[in-house]
């Protein structure tokens, strides 16, 4: 039996992190639209995340944050 993340596991955790920093920075409400993109195959992630939302802060510095926060999630994973 492996101690290793599913896949399933992976592609949630990356998600749910990148959403979470994405309603830390902004209101629900004020978010147009976000589309959070997670793949994980052969062992590479995958986050692009596209983000719709009131200039202040920078909607693709969040973005980008968003996308750098799921991968250390996902690190953290691997490392339980």
């Amino acid at each position: 039996m492996s101690d290793e993340p599913t896949d399933d596991e992976v592609v949630r955790t990356a998600a749910e992190a990148a959403e979470g920093v994405v309603f830390a920075r902004y209101d629900q409400s004020a978010v147009t639209d976000l589309d959070v993109t997670v793949t994980f195959e052969e062992g590479v992630l995958d986050v692009d995340v596209y983000l719709n939302a009131p200039e202040d802060p920078d909607p693709d510095a969040v973005a980008r944050e968003a996308a750098e926060t799921a991968g250390e999630a996902v690190d953290e994973l691997f490392a339980e």
